[in-house]
């Protein structure tokens, strides 16, 4: 079981603190929440965890060690970012075989991928001509290529429909069950009630909640606060 854990962690950008003091633990076998308004700090978090942004302190480590100790990171993590890039020209197969041959993976991994997400008639196609809810599919399966115990998800309903929504809902319950860690990034409660078991909520950078879903409504007026306003979406 490799679970992630956020200690103390600070990222200063400057004269501007992204991220201030942070501490949490997302376990294995459980989805994660990891919630707070556009800029709050969320998407630098998940840079410090996935060894992309150095933290000015503190530190963010999977299963006990820094996602640079990992021996095979790739294979141990899976991140899905906030706008993932894709060859526009490029057809979504080869995308994910030239990420698979990055990491000595074979190449049948790309089209077991493409139908773990719902896109196993599209693996010809050039992404070009993809909607953002298909890229977001594609991102995903980028994401499961190294079979991860721990996934790392940033916005990962962007783009999809209702039935999209529900989908992912479904896969994301089923590789927690299977023991993986799931983290998932939204700025919107709503999207995510439904699907995990605890929530972490950030504001300007620092923690104003970690724990179970249903212990929310227990907290003060200003988590309370916190928490409408990620329930409706920013105009």
């Amino acid at each position: 079981m490799t679970e992630v854990e956020v200690r103390g962690l600070t990222k200063h950008f400057g004269r501007v603190t992204a991220v201030k003091n942070l501490s949490f633990t997302a376990p294995a076998g459980k989805i994660t929440g990891f919630l707070g308004p556009n800029g709050s700090g969320k998407t630098t978090t998940l840079r410090a965890v996935l060894g992309l942004v150095r933290p000015s302190a503190g530190e963010a480590l999977i299963g006990g060690v820094r996602y640079g100790q990992l021996a095979r990171p790739r294979r141990s993590v899976g991140a899905l970012p906030d706008a993932p890039g894709f060859h526009p020209g490029r057809r979504a197969r080869d995308h994910l075989r030239v990420l698979a041959a990055a990491d000595g993976l074979p190449d049948r991994r790309a089209d077991e991928v493409l139908g773990q997400v719902g896109l196993a008639s599209s693996g010809g196609r050039r992404v070009r001509g993809f909607s953002l809810g298909m890229r977001q599919r594609l991102g995903l399966a980028a994401a499961l290529l190294g079979d991860p115990a721990v996934l790392l998800l940033d916005e990962p309903a962007n783009g999809l429909d209702p039935a999209g929504v529900a989908w992912l809902r479904g896969l994301l319950r089923s590789l927690a069950g299977e023991g993986r860690t799931v983290v998932v990034a939204s700025h919107l409660l709503s999207e995510v009630a439904q699907t995990v078991d605890n929530v972490v909520i950030v504001s300007a950078g620092q923690l104003r909640f970690a724990g179970p879903l249903g212990e929310i409504g227990a907290t003060n007026n200003a988590l309370e606060s916190a928490f409408l306003k990620l329930t409706v979406p920013p105009d």
